[in-house]
């Protein structure tokens, strides 16, 4: 994405020369609890400028999430402000009444959270989420007036058919396009200031073009400015004037982002710049691996661990409307998976790539035995499964272990690490509760993972995104199963631990014989994890072919459009 308009721009290092829009100033935090106190943010300082956007970047757990919570008011009661102030529009926060916060919460600063899943109502449609939203911000507007402008938000977020998805409840959609449904509840107030938290770590290569050419093109028409917090550096090439690196609660560089990406100073961020994966392009020229069978032909794979055959899903269209209760006028159900079918061999790992909405996570579920199908059979080690049986009927549920994208929902809150731990490896490995060895077996897998056994004694809410992602990913790994279904495991991981988490995925699956299917948007990883690579579209398989095919002779025009996403600055 070109961002000529910057070149307009005075430049922002140290401060920008215009008077700041928001300040910073010297902000220390620590949080309190039964063990003492814990230092969260040190010394914290920056400004932001009118139609700026900044970007946040750091390892998981830097504070990133922290300094935003602190502007929006959020932070829970066990945080402390030891020292420093936060200033909006020249006034300083804590001097404002609980009257004039709650004023600028929602309307002049608003936020678009992580968690997306957490963001929406399970229990109201997405439209009377966002028409609520426009209602509650501006009480002027009358009912039809804010059905119009809901529509529109979420048209102009992406969200396909916005006046027939309307009535659709966060459950019916994809994760990325849960995510831009937040995107557009952030803009329902035309805010000042939005803080925008992983906006785009959810979606596909070519949807976070568009949504950040969309935060680009309302920066620049309205003047909004945008704190982006952010572990890809992609997005902080593509969008951002200037960078804040953090680090242990501390801003070890700042400058514009020109300069952070061709000079970084600091040997942190050359360390954060050195670990983001290159989507490697080979000319047509060079070998490859194999040639590519045509996507309508099955791919041939001698003795597959898994075979699915023929896998269909419809999805009917949810609704109350008069034509619905009168039987006339049915709206015809919609295939969410038609006639797909893979082959896998043992001990490999496969990717699937497509965009939001394409089918892989329902595909992805369907292998698990956690979601049904309308048709086709999964066979694995000789062992048929019927697709339209239920996976706890049909015996596979269990038999495939799965590494789920949003790792806020798929922890159970109530236990702490150690606990989900343990009972992984008694499931795997069929041992009594109280077994020392599954202890020791959990705090091995943490060491592994970058993870602090203290972590074991915590919940999942007293951990960071980054963190709970790295738990669901030892659960799996201790269940010790033949075959681990991934979906977006490497989405809210920061690039330092993503290389990681690659290296021993790959080390893992060749060690235990395993074989992964590994869902992913992010081009490079799936290059860097995969020896085959299957591409969905629309509930189909566009295209598939060994990792070198795919990437450097593929001639599909879709497949040609996912590389050309990705950004040119990490591409080589």
């Amino acid at each position: 994405m070109e961002r000529a308009n910057t070149a307009k721009r005075l430049p922002f290092f140290p401060y920008p020369a215009q008077s700041p829009l928001l300040r910073v100033d010297k902000l220390s935090l620590r949080y309190v609890s039964r063990t003492g106190p814990t230092a969260i943010l040190s010394d914290v300082s920056f400004e932001l400028g009118r139609g700026e956007i900044l970007g946040v970047i750091g390892e998981s757990g830097a504070g990133k999430s922290t300094v935003g919570n602190a502007i929006l008011g959020l932070l829970a009661p066990e945080f402390e402000q030891t020292s420093g102030t936060i200033a909006f529009d020249g006034k300083v926060l804590d001097s404002m009444s609980v009257g004039e916060c709650e004023a600028l919460r929602g309307k002049r600063i608003s936020a678009i959270f992580q968690d997306h899943t957490a963001s929406l109502d399970p229990l109201m449609s997405i439209g009377a989420q966002v028409e609520e939203t426009c209602l509650v911000l501006d009480p002027s507007l009358s009912r039809g007036a804010a059905r119009a402008r809901a529509i529109d938000l979420l048209a102009r977020v992406g969200i396909p058919e916005p006046e027939r998805r309307y009535r659709s409840y966060p459950h019916q959609f994809s994760g990325g396009q849960r995510q831009r449904i937040v995107i557009a509840i952030a803009l329902a107030g035309s805010p000042d200031i939005i803080i925008a938290d992983e906006p785009t770590s959810a979606l596909d290569a070519t949807v976070q073009k568009q949504v950040l050419e969309l935060l680009r093109k309302l920066v620049d028409e309205t003047g909004v400015s945008v704190i982006l917090v952010t572990h890809d550096m992609g997005v902080v090439s593509e969008i951002t004037d200037r960078v804040l690196v953090m680090r242990k609660g501390h801003v070890v560089e700042a400058d514009d982002t020109a300069a952070i990406l061709d000079h970084p100073r600091h040997d942190y961020t050359k360390s954060l710049l050195a670990a983001v994966p290159r989507l490697r392009i080979p000319a047509k020229g060079e070998s490859g691996e194999g040639v590519a069978p045509s996507s309508g032909e099955t791919a041939t794979v001698e003795r597959p661990l898994l075979v699915a055959e023929a896998i269909s899903k419809e999805f009917m269209p949810q609704g109350f409307g008069l034509g619905s209760v009168l039987g006339i006028g049915q709206k015809r159900p919609g295939f969410g998976l038609r006639d797909v079918g893979i082959r896998l061999p043992r001990g490999t790992i496969t990717g699937i790539v497509g965009e939001s909405g394409s089918g892989k996570t329902t595909f992805g579920r369907i292998l698990a035995g956690l979601d049904t199908a309308h048709e086709g059979r999964i066979v694995i080690g000789g062992h048929s499964f019927e697709a339209a049986t239920s996976g706890r009927r049909s015996g596979l549920l269990g038999r495939v272990q799965m590494i789920f994208q949003d790792p806020s929902v798929s922890l159970n809150p109530r236990l702490t690490i150690a606990e989900t731990l343990e009972e992984s490896i008694r499931f795997g490995a069929r041992v009594g509760s109280g077994d020392r060895s599954a202890t020791e077996a959990a705090g091995a897998m943490m060491d592994r993972l970058g993870l602090a056994r203290s972590l074991l004694a915590r919940h999942p809410h007293q951990l960071s995104g980054g963190q709970k992602q790295r738990v669901c990913i030892a659960r799996a790994l201790l269940a010790n199963p033949e075959i681990i279904v991934a979906d977006e495991p490497t989405s809210a991981l920061d690039v330092s631990v993503q290389a990681e988490i690659v290296r021993l995925l790959k080390e893992t699956i060749s060690e235990k014989g395993m074989t992964m299917v590994f869902i992913s948007h992010d081009l490079a990883i799936v290059q860097a994890m995969c020896s085959a690579v299957y591409i969905f579209k629309n509930g189909r398989v566009e295209d598939f072919g060994p990792s070198d095919f795919i990437f450097s002779r593929s001639d599909n025009p879709y497949t040609r459009t996912l590389i050309a996403a990705r950004p040119e600055r990490f591409t080589c």
